[in-house]
């Protein structure tokens, strides 16, 4: 991979847009990125990461604040890259997240999500393959070959993190490997080896509960059945007691089967006998019952005969029952109609009197009715038709008069409708000279409102500002006390770690100075000593309380000391990261006085207050006046709409005052001495109604006296033959439905009493009992209740036996069941405990427990291989920067107190050919095995990501350690790098590096942020 070239716009210090043509510092191979501390040189670093992985390393990741600071408010961050990898070329472009000013956004602002485009040139033509931040990361990380942590570590190699690497422990040098390396699936194999032992573990666990569960199972089977126990088994021998619990329990079954077979053979004799006796004493009791039931029938024979003959009286009048029911209904159908003729004709005299429309008509009604009920009507048939030929004509006409009354309302409507337009002219005119005084008075303090709200934006500006270094100093102050509280902790903390490792030292001193009598107090007589390996010991060294005490109290004063140790390296390690954090606030303006900075922030917030102010009034101002516009147009169209739609009203409201005065004038004749037709109508209506009604009525007189007529006169022709002489009589003999229902239900129900009385007295029961009765046989309640005690008591007891038997028949297929199970889970156990057993040997080696003496889990096993890699390509470059003087070399001895072993690291001085901690380097020869570090492990990382050829490297810092001989080694070992092909930049502000390297890449720093700019101080090498 190669960076041609990089476009930097409002992205870390850099305000503007900075371009950096990467092709022609490749040119000479070596360049140098310098420039004074805090100019942005790391920036670049970081824009390169950015434009590749979307993120900058450690912890300038919060997107939010990788837009500059100086730059234009409405200016985009983005960084473009174009590079080359795999034989083609690509240009990627980013721009993260940052909030854009808008009038109409929250606060001021609009919220600008992060963008991606990433291009490749094909032809000579940009190509875009995809704009989605998730899809361009994907397609970078598949032709890089490497994530963000292995190109950091890989391209730009942070000469401080190599360095802590090369002093750190094996733990620590286990996180940063495994991230470079991906060695996860090591450690997945580690826990899937864990958990398959576990639950191997809880399968032989299951399988042996099972094994107890089963025993005791067997055990409470056999509780219940009393059996012997004298030389049954042990419970122990689980196998050899289920075998002899099943014969025991076989034994059982037989005798008890044996009893219950003869206690079921009494009870069945004690049940037949009670049987035989309670069939006696039931046929002598349904033959007392049929002898009741006989006398009570011979009494009601009399009765029986009477209902008989009443029941057929009463059938012989049925016949005629509907021809008398015919009789009577016709009679009082005349009776209603007569009294509806007198009333109808009584209603029509009255209403003759009070309807003026009845009074002029000759109805030709008689005074007094006839003899027989019948009014004579002979004029009202004629009559009933001249009013109701009246009645259409006046019904015809009266949509007239709905139009009539429609023009009267719309006339009023119209008189209305003048004085409400005369009304809203005035108005309207009115309110358009109010909306134009309003649109002057705004126009003339407009130009003032506008100079207010022209400074908003920077006044916001100044206020935030001020209110960022207002939370810095509160911060400041804070992270001051943090420090403070945190420095008394350390030097308590440290004070304790010396204490105990005083306390340590003494008791080993002592344990040291009392060896012989520890090593006294292990001898055993007889057992050959572990020094001299005599069996004899004729004088064991004596002393004071010491032995095996002093040294079990050594090792705990040891253990207390290392955790006051571990306690005191991590209150350090806190104490730096407060004093870096006050650093850094201090750096932020920190330092400046509250009250000042409280006094600027008030100021500022009122300004900024007084600037929005006059924001919001110029916008409501300028809306204003757009509404004072509109509503001043309006104003004038609804004056002239008015004054026209005035002259419409006018001649509308003459047309309809004469067409209602023509109209009225030609219904005057039909009302009549009525007010309206409707009400001529309504008149015309009832007096129809009374008159018809009493035409109807009369009619139905007559034909309800002719129906009467006919139905007595069939009636009197039916008497003879039914054998009565009048109706009357035919009414005496019938009887009401539910009397004759009930008459004949007494009847049925005494003949069917006979019948079955009958029949009894020839049933099998009745006759036998009789014989009984006839031998002498009475019952004996005394007698019947003994034998039924006797087959209750003898039921009890087959019962009993009959249980007995079954539950230890069940209980014995119970046992042979449970002893067949118990020898399959018994044979299918043996596998998974060796499994187990295996599993977790295995387990505990890939985890570095159990056999593992180096105590190196698989994880670190693989690392170690890794390491040692890294080792052998480093050496290459330390030997040449050392002058053959130093090698690094991986070191896989046990560590002290039991620690995991495996990724140990030692300097071999090749002068003295001893073999050296790295913590013992000088800070130059440090500086040189942790830069060697970085280039090796830039090698294995390179070939272990598939052979992905890097052709840009970056150093950063560390060559203000090196004597002016180191720095001459160290670069030539650069220079070799760029024999390679490869283009190296050094990160560094050293004044011998500016002199020996003219290609620079020079960061400038300013009031208003940094700039770029590229020297070639020397000619490019042919």
């Amino acid at each position: 991979m190669r960076i041609h070239r990089l476009l930097i716009s409002a992205f870390g210090p850099f305000a503007g847009t900075e371009e950096i043509d990467f092709d022609r510092l490749s040119a000479h191979g070596l360049f140098l990125l310098n420039g004074p501390t805090g100019a942005g040189k790391t920036s670049v670093l970081d824009a390169i990461c950015y434009a590749l992985y979307g993120s900058v390393p450690g912890a300038r990741q919060d997107g939010k604040r990788l837009r500059s600071d100086h730059a234009e408010p409405a200016q985009e961050p983005a960084v473009t890259c174009e590079f080359s990898a795999q034989g083609r070329r690509f240009e990627v472009t980013r721009s993260p997240a940052w909030d854009k000013p808008s009038a109409r956004g929250k606060n001021g602002f609009t919220t600008q999500q992060a963008k991606t485009l990433l291009r490749e040139r094909v032809g000579g033509s940009w190509i875009e393959k995809s704009a989605r931040n998730d899809e361009a990361g994907a397609e970078i990380l598949a032709l890089l070959g490497m994530d963000r942590e292995q190109f950091t570590r890989v391209v730009m190699l942070p000469q401080g993190d190599f360095a802590a690497f090369l002093r750190s422990k094996a733990t620590d040098r286990l996180e940063l490997l495994q991230k470079l390396f991906g060695t996860e699936r090591f450690e997945s194999v580690e826990q899937e080896l864990a958990r398959q032992a576990q639950a191997a573990k809880e399968e032989v666990s299951f399988l042996l509960g099972r094994l107890e569960l089963l025993a005791a199972r067997a055990e409470s089977e056999t509780a219940r059945l009393g059996l012997d126990e004298s030389g049954a088994p042990a419970p122990e021998g689980a196998a050899a007691r289920l075998g002899w619990l099943e014969g025991a329990v076989e034994l059982r079954l037989a005798e008890l089967t044996g009893r219950a077979e003869r206690a079921e053979a009494a009870s069945t004799e004690c049940r037949k006998a009670v049987e035989a006796e309670t069939a006696c004493g039931e046929r002598r009791r349904k033959l007392d019952a049929a002898a009741a039931r006989k006398a009570a029938v011979d009494q009601g024979v009399e009765l029986l005969e009477e209902q008989l003959l009443r029941l057929a009286r009463h059938r012989k009048a049925e016949v005629l029952h509907g021809q008398v029911l015919n009789v009577d209904a016709t009679a009082a159908k005349v009776r209603r109609a007569a009294t509806a003729v007198e009333s109808a004709f009584t209603l029509l005299n009255l209403a003759a009197g009070e309807d003026a429309e009845l009074a002029q008509l000759d109805l030709g009604i008689a005074a007094v009715p006839a003899a027989d009920g019948a009014v004579p009507a002979a004029g009202c048939d004629a009559e009933l038709g001249r009013l109701r030929s009246l009645l259409a004509v006046v019904e015809a006409r009266l949509p007239d008069e709905d139009r009539l009354l429609g023009l009267r309302k719309r006339r009023g409507g119209l008189v209305r409708r003048q004085e409400e337009l005369t009304a809203a002219l005035v108005q309207a005119g009115n309110r358009w000279e109010e909306f134009q005084d309003e649109r002057r008075r705004l126009q003339d303090g407009l130009q003032e409102l506008e100079q207010r709200a022209g400074v908003e934006a920077l006044r916001r500006k100044e206020a935030a500002a001020a209110e960022e270094l207002l939370d810095v100093v509160r911060r400041y102050g804070a992270a001051v006390a943090a420090r403070d509280a945190v420095k008394v902790r350390y030097d308590e903390s440290r004070d304790n770690q010396l204490e105990a490792k005083r306390q340590w030292l003494d008791l080993r001193e002592q344990r040291l100075a009392n060896a012989a009598v520890e090593l006294a107090a292990k001898l055993v007589p007889g057992e050959q000593c572990a020094v001299c390996g005599s069996a004899d010991h004729p004088a064991p060294a004596t002393g004071g309380p010491g032995g095996p005490v002093l040294a079990q109290e050594e090792e705990e004063a040891r253990r207390v000391h290392e955790a006051a140790e571990e306690a005191c390296a991590l209150v350090a390690h806190e104490l730096a990261d407060a004093n870096q954090l006050v650093a850094v606030l201090a750096g932020q303006g920190g330092e400046t006085a509250a009250a000042e900075a409280e006094i600027g922030a008030q100021g500022a917030r009122l300004a900024a207050a007084e600037a929005e102010a006059a924001v919001k009034e110029l916008t409501a101002v300028r809306a204003r006046l757009e509404k004072l516009e509109s509503a001043v147009e309006a104003a004038q169209d609804s004056k002239s709409a008015a004054e026209a739609e005035l002259a419409r009203t006018v001649a509308s409201l003459a047309d309809v005052t004469e067409q209602s005065a023509a109209l009225d004038q030609a219904l005057a004749g039909l009302r009549g001495t009525h007010r309206s037709l409707a009400q001529r109508l309504k008149a015309l209506e009832n007096a129809v109604a009374v008159l018809n009604k009493a035409v109807d009525a009369q009619a139905q007189l007559e034909r309800a006296e002719a129906q009467a007529a006919e139905a007595r006169e069939q009636l009197e022709e039916a008497l003879p033959a039914a054998g009565f002489a009048t109706a009357g009589e035919v009414r005496e003999q019938l009887l009401e439905a539910a009397e004759a229902t009930a008459l004949q239900t007494r009847v049925r129900a005494a003949q069917d009493e006979q019948a079955k009385v009958a029949e009894l007295f020839v049933s099998e029961d009745v006759v036998l009992a009789l014989e009984e009765k006839s031998a002498g046989y009475e019952l004996d309640s005394g007698r019947l209740a003994a034998l039924r005690d006797a087959a209750a008591a003898a039921l009890r007891e087959a019962r009993d036996a009959d249980l007995a038997a079954g539950m230890a028949s069940r209980c014995l297929a119970s046992l042979r069941s449970i002893r067949a199970e118990y020898g399959d889970v018994e044979g299918s156990a043996r596998q998974p405990a060796e499994r187990a057993q295996m599993l977790a040997g295995l387990a505990d080696a890939a985890a570095g427990r159990g056999e593992n003496t180096y105590r190196m889990s698989l994880n670190s096993y693989v690392l170690a291989a890794r390491l040692e890699e890294v080792a052998l390509a480093a050496s290459e470059r330390l030997v040449a920067m050392s002058d053959g003087r130093y090698l690094l070399q991986h070191t896989d001895a046990k560590a002290a107190r039991g620690a995991k072993s495996g990724l140990g690291l030692e300097v071999v001085d090749q002068w003295t050919g001893f073999h050296r901690d790295t913590s013992t380097l000088s800070g130059g020869e440090s500086f040189m095995a942790s830069l060697s570090l970085a280039l090796g492990l830039a090698d294995v990382v390179q070939q272990e990501a598939g052979g992905v050829e890097i052709e840009t490297l970056f150093v950063d810092e560390g060559f203000g350690s090196l004597d002016e001989q180191s720095l001459e080694q160290v670069m030539d070992a650069l220079e070799g790098l760029r024999d390679g092909g490869r283009v190296v930049g050094l990160v560094s502000h050293v004044a011998e590096m500016k002199l020996r390297i003219g290609a620079q890449l020079q960061v400038l720093k300013g009031r208003n942020g940094s700039t770029l700019r590229i020297s070639d101080g020397v000619d490019v090498p042919v």
